[in-house]
């Protein structure tokens, strides 16, 4: 096996492991009375997948965990799945952690050891992605913006805020460990 089919093999390998965490993570929600929007643990799947992945991988992950629930596969929070999920009064939030992934990546693959630096990616990126899914859930349900964003964002920052924590405290040791791994199998040949 080449050099070239190695990095290939490994990198495929970490988007494979990467979107299944998503997918075992984004079905894991919490309703709230006062809001159409879950609360789920999909974007700290996506934290996770940029962490280990770096931005151009994490967002392939991403993507392929939106085409898991788009084909019917409940991957999307509460055990959910399909078209009209993905395109529904919330897919705009789904639809936001592309942008999310992308903007939380490019911080942590540019600023490798700087974690207030991978912090601000990461609020970064979950503005783009509240900002997007509130237009969609305002537009949707024929909502004012600020009755969208009281039902689809201010509920949220909180645990959003524990999901950073929980990403930087487990994601820099896991990207830390792959690395090595990586660099053992490298010597290993």
């Amino acid at each position: 096996m080449t050099q070239k089919q190695k990095i290939n093999a490994i990198t495929i390998t970490k988007v494979a492991l990467s979107t299944a965490i998503i997918c075992v993570l984004g079905p894991l929600s919490l309703t709230l009375p006062i809001s159409p929007v879950p609360i789920s643990l999909g974007i700290l799947g996506i934290f996770f997948a940029v962490y280990v992945n770096g931005w151009l991988w994490g967002t392939v992950s991403c993507l392929l965990y939106l085409l898991i629930g788009f084909v019917g596969v409940p991957v999307f929070a509460g055990f959910t799945s399909g078209a009209a999920k993905l395109l529904g009064p919330t897919g705009g939030y789904m639809i936001g952690y592309i942008f999310l992934s992308l903007t939380a990546g490019f911080f942590i693959t540019k600023f490798e050891k700087k974690i207030p630096l991978h912090i601000l990616g990461m609020i970064l990126g979950t503005i783009l992605c509240y900002a997007l899914g509130t237009a969609w859930l305002a537009i949707s349900l024929k909502m004012t913006f600020k009755a969208a964003l009281m039902a689809g964002v201010i509920p949220f920052i909180p645990a959003d805020a524990v999901k950073m924590a929980i990403a930087v405290a487990v994601g820099i040791p896991v990207r830390s460990a792959v690395r090595k791994m990586s660099a053992q199998t490298d010597t290993a040949k």
